[in-house]
Protein backbone atom coordinates (compact mmCIF):
# COMPACT_ATOMS: atom_id res chain seq x y z
CA UNK A 1 0.00 0.00 0.00
CA UNK A 2 2.79 2.43 0.92
CA UNK A 3 4.06 2.20 -2.82
CA UNK A 4 1.28 2.87 -4.18
CA UNK A 5 0.55 6.15 -1.93
CA UNK A 6 4.03 7.05 -3.15
CA UNK A 7 3.23 6.41 -6.64
CA UNK A 8 0.49 8.30 -6.94
CA UNK A 9 2.00 11.60 -4.79
CA UNK A 10 5.04 10.97 -7.41
CA UNK A 11 2.03 11.39 -10.08
CA UNK A 12 0.76 14.68 -8.16
CA UNK A 13 4.09 16.37 -7.97
CA UNK A 14 4.83 15.70 -12.08
CA UNK A 15 1.45 16.82 -12.35
CA UNK A 16 2.74 20.26 -10.19
CA UNK A 17 5.41 20.70 -12.37
CA UNK A 18 3.59 20.19 -15.84
CA UNK A 19 0.84 22.22 -14.61
CA UNK A 20 2.22 25.21 -12.27
CA UNK A 21 1.73 28.31 -14.45
CA UNK A 22 -1.50 27.23 -15.77
CA UNK A 23 -2.58 27.48 -11.99
CA UNK A 24 -1.32 30.98 -11.31
CA UNK A 25 -3.11 32.31 -14.29
CA UNK A 26 -6.94 30.55 -13.04
CA UNK A 27 -9.58 33.59 -13.37
CA UNK A 28 -12.16 32.97 -10.56
CA UNK A 29 -14.66 34.26 -12.51
CA UNK A 30 -14.88 32.19 -14.88
CA UNK A 31 -14.61 29.23 -12.76
CA UNK A 32 -17.48 30.27 -11.06
CA UNK A 33 -19.09 28.93 -13.91
CA UNK A 34 -17.06 26.32 -14.69
CA UNK A 35 -18.22 25.10 -10.99
CA UNK A 36 -21.73 24.71 -12.06
CA UNK A 37 -20.80 21.36 -13.32
CA UNK A 38 -19.96 20.49 -9.96
CA UNK A 39 -22.34 22.03 -7.71
CA UNK A 40 -25.36 19.01 -8.03
CA UNK A 41 -23.15 17.08 -6.00
CA UNK A 42 -20.78 19.68 -3.92
CA UNK A 43 -22.02 23.19 -1.86
CA UNK A 44 -19.46 25.71 -1.54
CA UNK A 45 -20.96 26.05 1.88
CA UNK A 46 -19.21 25.76 4.95
CA UNK A 47 -20.63 22.77 6.60
CA UNK A 48 -23.47 21.35 4.08
CA UNK A 49 -22.59 18.55 2.22
CA UNK A 50 -24.08 17.11 -0.88
CA UNK A 51 -23.11 13.61 -2.37
CA UNK A 52 -20.02 14.45 -2.08
CA UNK A 53 -18.08 16.63 1.26
CA UNK A 54 -18.05 20.88 1.20
CA UNK A 55 -16.01 22.44 -1.36
CA UNK A 56 -15.66 25.53 1.17
CA UNK A 57 -12.23 26.26 2.35
CA UNK A 58 -10.29 23.16 0.27
CA UNK A 59 -7.22 24.68 -0.93
CA UNK A 60 -4.34 23.80 1.54
CA UNK A 61 -6.83 21.68 3.60
CA UNK A 62 -6.29 17.54 4.41
CA UNK A 63 -7.75 15.64 2.52
CA UNK A 64 -10.81 13.45 3.32
CA UNK A 65 -11.23 16.19 6.47
CA UNK A 66 -14.63 17.71 6.34
CA UNK A 67 -16.82 16.62 9.50
CA UNK A 68 -20.13 14.34 9.17
CA UNK A 69 -18.66 13.16 5.26
CA UNK A 70 -17.90 9.80 4.71
CA UNK A 71 -15.53 9.13 2.37
CA UNK A 72 -14.59 6.61 0.30
CA UNK A 73 -12.07 3.69 1.77
CA UNK A 74 -9.58 5.20 -1.16
CA UNK A 75 -10.09 8.75 -0.20
CA UNK A 76 -9.68 7.89 3.47
CA UNK A 77 -6.27 6.37 2.91
CA UNK A 78 -5.10 8.63 0.42
CA UNK A 79 -5.80 11.38 3.21
CA UNK A 80 -3.85 9.11 5.44
CA UNK A 81 -1.28 9.25 3.16
CA UNK A 82 -0.34 12.70 3.98
CA UNK A 83 -2.28 14.48 0.91
CA UNK A 84 -3.06 17.93 0.48
CA UNK A 85 -5.56 19.58 -1.76
CA UNK A 86 -3.14 22.68 -2.39
CA UNK A 87 -3.56 23.34 -6.60
CA UNK A 88 -1.52 21.15 -7.75
CA UNK A 89 -3.19 18.11 -6.32
CA UNK A 90 -6.64 19.76 -7.15
CA UNK A 91 -5.32 19.81 -10.58
CA UNK A 92 -4.39 16.39 -11.18
CA UNK A 93 -7.71 14.85 -8.93
CA UNK A 94 -10.27 17.49 -11.47
CA UNK A 95 -8.45 16.50 -14.64
CA UNK A 96 -9.33 12.58 -13.68
CA UNK A 97 -10.70 11.48 -10.14
CA UNK A 98 -10.60 8.14 -10.43
CA UNK A 99 -7.34 7.74 -12.36
CA UNK A 100 -5.64 10.32 -9.25
CA UNK A 101 -7.44 7.86 -6.52
CA UNK A 102 -8.03 4.77 -7.85
CA UNK A 103 -11.53 3.56 -6.12
CA UNK A 104 -13.00 7.20 -5.16
CA UNK A 105 -16.38 7.08 -4.83
CA UNK A 106 -16.50 10.67 -7.10
CA UNK A 107 -18.33 9.45 -10.38
CA UNK A 108 -17.18 12.59 -12.64
CA UNK A 109 -15.42 11.91 -15.74
CA UNK A 110 -12.97 15.22 -15.04
CA UNK A 111 -12.31 18.20 -16.82
CA UNK A 112 -9.89 17.90 -19.28
CA UNK A 113 -9.29 21.52 -20.43
CA UNK A 114 -6.55 23.16 -18.41
CA UNK A 115 -7.78 26.13 -18.54
CA UNK A 116 -11.11 25.11 -17.02
CA UNK A 117 -9.27 23.42 -13.72
CA UNK A 118 -6.63 26.19 -13.35
CA UNK A 119 -10.33 28.82 -13.20
CA UNK A 120 -12.00 26.24 -10.97
CA UNK A 121 -8.93 25.97 -8.55
CA UNK A 122 -9.02 30.15 -8.86
CA UNK A 123 -12.30 30.20 -7.50
CA UNK A 124 -12.08 27.56 -5.12
CA UNK A 125 -9.25 29.69 -3.27
CA UNK A 126 -11.75 32.43 -3.06
CA UNK A 127 -13.79 29.99 -0.81
CA UNK A 128 -12.39 30.95 2.65
CA UNK A 129 -12.82 32.32 6.09
CA UNK A 130 -12.03 36.38 5.87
Amino acid sequence: MRLKSSFTIAAFAAAALVSAPALAEGDAAAGEKVYRKCKACHAVEEGKNKVGPSLYNIVDRAVATVEKYKYSKAMVAFGEGGAVWDAETLDAYLEAPRKAVKGTKMAFAGLKKPDDRANVIAYLMQLKPE
